[in-house]
């Protein structure tokens, strides 16, 4: 026998040893945090929706059946998107982002008015300014990656992110929708700060919002009414809102354990909308506080993953859509629980993945396509080579020395 034929065979020998590459799956931890949710979603949505889809559309499975629509629509933006290379929106983005605009504008000229509000496009169907948030996430991701180091500049950086913000909050806040508002200011200031915005203009941005939010709220009758409420509540929760009281209710009677999976009552009994804004009052009852403190958990799984796909993002677009997006989603839920236990003045926002509501849903699964895309791209051994000196951890620029009475330490890292 010939040495070449020794080699060959040994060498399909070691190739047959070598085990073949496992897929790029992206994040697997998050892909059954997101799992879990939208299945404790429809579920959640069957139990909650029957009796309020009965009075209002006459049918008692016609929200479940919509909810069930919107999910698929919305896992197959997620799985699309997540093949989708992120370093595209910023192509995209200006588009999309006058798109969603004129939505928003569109919205107030049909004047479809539901429960005191103009939000929607066919008979509640489609609420823009829940894309809106996510447009706006990746507009600013996608600004803030071009403009990073020029965000110390006011005219550059602090002007342009102020009118970024007011088009798109005072178009939803016209709608009028102050929660969402306040979460696209939220998110933009937050996202500014993660950029390495300078302090001072973060300070000044924070001064200015709480001005503009006195303001709004003062001369705003449905804002005011909610102070009043919330801060009667803080005082003495027998004085709350009527959809706090109720809720707190339902968290009463569901105890430890709950009292079973579609045996709560006050959801027949007068718990405004609890297929959507008070569907964690239903779990509550329904689960108890086991399976709310579970709920609980899992967003912050979801929060702590996308983080994680963000430290190990290729270049810096990714950190920071990485983070934008997965600070939202826990900030939505966050608001959401927070207001159904009376620690925060009422607000719409509806609980991601799990609320009754089509635009919500599909925006959420979206989003996480999008982290499954950074994640896949940072979890690949190719990375980003049109910059090899770029940075992938957040900017900043902090005094880290001026205690020893020696020069700061600029554009220093903040994880």
């Amino acid at each position: 026998m010939g040495t070449g034929t020794l080699i060959n065979r040994s060498k399909r020998q070691v190739n047959a040893k070598t085990p073949a590459p496992a897929p790029n799956l992206g994040d697997m931890p998050l892909l059954m945090t997101v799992t879990v949710l939208a299945v404790l979603g429809i579920v959640m949505v069957f139990s909650a929706s029957w009796d309020f889809s009965l009075a209002v559309y006459d049918s008692p499975t016609l929200m479940f059946n919509r909810q069930v629509l919107w999910m698929g629509l919305g896992l197959l933006a997620m799985f699309v998107l997540s093949f989708f290379d992120y370093h595209y929106w910023r192509r995209l983005v200006v588009p999309i982002m006058l798109v969603t605009i004129a939505a928003l504008v569109g919205v107030l000229l049909t004047n479809d008015n539901r429960l005191g509000a103009v939000r929607s496009y066919f008979e509640g169907s489609v609420q823009p300014s829940e894309m809106a948030k996510l447009v706006t996430i990746i507009y600013l991701a996608a600004w803030l990656y071009a403009k990073q180091e020029h965000l110390h500049d006011v005219n550059l950086g602090l002007i342009p992110l102020g009118i970024i913000l007011g088009i798109i909050g005072g178009l939803i806040f016209l709608q009028p929708d102050l929660s969402a508002t306040a979460t696209v200011l939220i998110l933009g200031g937050l996202l500014f700060f993660l950029a390495g915005g300078d302090i001072k203009q973060i300070v000044f941005l924070l001064i200015m919002t709480v001005i503009v939010g006195y303001v709004v709220i003062h001369f705003s009758p449905t804002g005011l009414q909610r102070i009043r409420e919330f801060w009667q509540g803080i005082l003495d929760p027998t004085q709350a809102s009527y959809h706090v009281r109720r809720s707190l209710e339902a968290i009463v009677k569901g105890g430890v354990f709950g009292v079973g999976l579609g045996q709560a009552n006050t959801k027949y009994t007068g718990l405004p909308v609890p297929p959507t804004d008070s569907i964690f009052a239903v779990i509550a009852e329904e689960l108890g506080l086991f399976g709310s403190l579970v709920t609980l958990s899992l967003y912050g799984l979801l929060l702590w993953r996308g983080l994680k796909i963000a430290s190990k993002a290729p270049d810096f677009l990714g950190t920071i859509l990485a983070s934008g997006l997965s600070v939202w989603i826990a900030l939505e839920a966050m608001i959401n629980i927070s207001v159904m236990v009376g620690l925060l003045p009422f607000a719409g926002n509806a609980l991601p993945f799990i609320s009754a509501g089509g635009s919500n849903l599909t925006a959420s699964l979206a989003a996480v396509g999008i982290l499954f895309n950074i994640a896949r791209q940072g979890n690949s051994k190719k990375k980003s080579t049109s910059n090899p000196d770029e940075r992938r951890e957040f900017g900043a620029t902090v005094g880290l020395r001026r205690g020893n009475r020696r020069r700061s330490v600029s554009r220093t890292g903040r994880s």
